[in-house]
């Protein structure tokens, strides 16, 4: 009978049986997948915790090649392999499954730190900033414990390997300068803090926004919209200007106003600018003063200060004082001064007689 005849130590049913599990567990296990996913995010979308959004992406995220070898590996348990191929199974199916496990634990400490990212980013960018490094770093120790786990399992001796990157450490260290630069350069950034992630920066003439600092660059928002990226040790190299650390803003600007403008009104022109400025909040006053005779206006230079880094406040500001000047400055009849140019014409005394 067909059924009963014997192929590689196993009868054809027992072939057939093996490869029905197979197919039966493959399904199984994807549909199950499938249903369990979409019941956990409906299921989450009404809840505010987050450990139910966290299974939720978790489930999403097994593998169909963990779901095949798995499957592969139950349905061998019907049959008998030989030796070597059940082990070489054996081996495939723990690696497998502990690349799956990584996958999982890697997305954990993923999806935490993006979800205090979106608590703390506005309040608490440094702890972000730090606490993303930190995550890299897990990951990676994920990593390398899970590949020890799997290179035991293939029967590589962990000890001399250990000692076998030492010595190809260094020349991957040698190859590789550059990047294990921006490496290190991500590190003292992190840890020196001389920005973090949201602060406003200036990097000579480039500015925006600080959107992320990863292990070789460091990418940045400007204000026309496109993305600037920095190799990290580039940044270290420059000089950096950060705005968001600025408690205080000085403000200077100049005014002119004509020559033919009466004493009595130019000696009134700080005190009024003065008042101005005083009246405004988040402001203190500094100096007005008469500074210099220009080319064609009297200038007067005024200095205050902004009690606050916001650029936008800023401008509100200057543009009331300037508004409040131009108002005051025309009330008083005083003229501002603009370019001119008075060109004086003299006859000669011969042209004079012959006239």
């Amino acid at each position: 009978m067909f059924l009963e005849k014997e192929i590689y130590h196993n009868a054809v049913k027992e072939w057939l049986l093996a490869v029905a599990i197979t197919v039966v567990v493959f399904f199984l296990t994807s549909i199950i997948k499938h249903i369990l996913r979409k019941k956990l995010s409906s299921f989450a979308a009404g809840t505010v915790s987050l450990w139910d959004d966290l299974i939720a992406e978790l489930a999403g995220r097994f593998h169909v090649i963990f779901f095949l070898i798995l499957s592969i590996y139950v349905g061998s348990l019907k049959v008998t392999l030989p030796e070597t191929a059940q082990n070489i199974l054996k081996i495939t199916f723990v690696i497998v499954s502990l690349i799956q496990v990584a996958i999982l634990a890697s997305y954990t400490i993923e999806f935490w730190i993006e979800q205090y990212r979106k608590q703390k980013i506005d309040t608490n960018a440094e702890a972000v900033t730090t606490l993303t490094s930190v995550g890299f770093v897990l990951r990676l120790m994920i990593w390398a414990i899970f590949l020890m786990i799997a290179l035991q399992n293939l029967g590589v001796n962990i000890s001399t390997f250990i000692a076998g990157l030492g010595i190809g450490g260094i020349a991957v260290a040698l190859a590789a300068q550059n990047i294990l630069g921006d490496l290190f350069a991500s590190f003292v950034i992190v840890l020196d803090k001389p920005f973090v992630i949201g602060d406003f920066i200036i990097v000579n003439e480039y500015m925006g926004a600080v959107e992320r600092i990863g292990l070789k660059t460091t990418k940045i928002r400007s204000l026309s919209g496109e993305q600037l990226v920095f190799s990290n040790t580039d940044l270290l190299k420059s000089r950096i200007r950060n705005f968001k650390r600025m408690f205080e803003r000085r403000v200077v600007f100049t005014i002119g106003v004509l020559y033919q403008t009466p004493y009595e009104l130019v000696s009134e022109i700080p005190k009024m600018i003065r008042n101005i400025i005083e009246s405004k909040a988040q402001v203190r006053f500094d100096r007005a003063h008469f500074k210099e005779y220009g080319d064609y206006a009297l200038k007067f230079e005024v200095v205050y200060w902004v009690q606050g880094p916001d650029y936008n406040v800023y401008m509100d500001i200057q543009q009331a004082i300037n508004l409040d000047i131009y108002k005051q400055f025309q009330d008083a009849g005083i003229e501002f001064a603009y370019p001119t140019q008075t060109l004086f014409l003299q006859r000669e005394a011969n042209d004079a007689t012959n006239e």
